[in-house]
């Protein structure tokens, strides 16, 4: 059964996902960030929509998203929020974007829902993980006693592993990019999947690891939960914790992860 706090997260991420349906490949207006990012309007309705439904439920709880910012972040619960990560794809019409939930503990992840409204040719796709509860995943409107659990690749060789890559642009300018050019030679396969695809593929057990650069927490704190739950390990590239100051991400089903130990940067 659902606790409290997953049932809020799982409002939350419907109320968005109704908005984002309705505009997904309609009219809206874009603006650019300082980072030359984009943001339209329906980013920060999603966003709106999510803190509201939050707030109802937890008044007291801390909130920290991308497009509205921190509201007493210090608070002992806080949530995560990106309404739309992936909004150069959802500006452009294609449905690799996601409504992603997250919520932290003292420091600790213990919830994350990634809903993806216009996946599945429109049928969407959500995942939900919580602390102890596993990965579950199913379509949008699936009933939640519908939904199937998750699990990683038992995969545990190199030569047999997939490896998907998101944004390298940080590791790319490192020494480290030789590494990277050395194990892959090694793997079955190498692919780009990025954004919410590849963790979702990881926890179901499709491919085997991730690798990306850069990153902050908004994007991967739900997907942290997840694949965790799924069995596997998610990390800076280094091996160290998932903070709020996170920047990269090794992701693997746990039995290749020191596989990829030469990428530290």
């Amino acid at each position: 059964m659902a606790s409290a706090h997953l049932t809020a997260a799982l409002e939350a991420a419907r109320a968005a996902s109704d908005l984002i349906r309705k505009a997904y490949r309609g009219n809206f207006d874009v603006q650019y960030k300082a980072d030359a990012s984009p943001v339209t309007e329906v980013d920060v309705a999603a966003e709106r929509a999510i803190k509201a439904v939050l707030q109802k439920h937890f008044p007291d709880y801390g909130f920290y998203g991308e497009e509205t910012g921190r509201d007493h972040a210090d608070a002992e619960y806080l949530w995560l929020v990106d309404p739309i990560d992936g909004t150069k794809s959802f500006v452009r019409g294609y449905p690799i974007f996601s409504v992603q939930i997250a919520l932290m503990h003292k420091g600790e992840l213990i919830a994350g829902v990634s809903c993806a409204p216009c996946w599945n040719e429109g049928l969407g796709e959500l995942v939900w993980a919580e602390k102890g509860a596993g990965a579950w995943r199913g379509l949008l409107d699936t009933p939640m006693d519908q939904f199937e659990r998750w699990q990683v690749s038992s995969v545990d060789q190199l030569n047999k592993a997939t490896l998907s890559t998101g944004n390298l642009t940080t590791l790319a300018r490192a020494p480290q990019w030789a590494a990277l050019g050395t194990l892959i030679p090694q793997l079955h396969r190498i692919r780009g999947y990025g954004d919410f695809v590849h963790y979702h593929l990881l926890a179901s057990g499709k491919i085997d690891a991730v690798v990306e650069s850069d990153v902050n927490i908004l994007d991967i704190a739900a997907l942290t939960v997840i694949v965790r739950e799924a069995g596997g390990t998610l990390t800076d590239l280094n091996g160290g914790p998932v903070t709020l100051d996170i920047r990269t991400v090794r992701a693997s089903n746990g039995k290749l992860h020191a596989a990829f130990d030469s990428l530290a940067l």
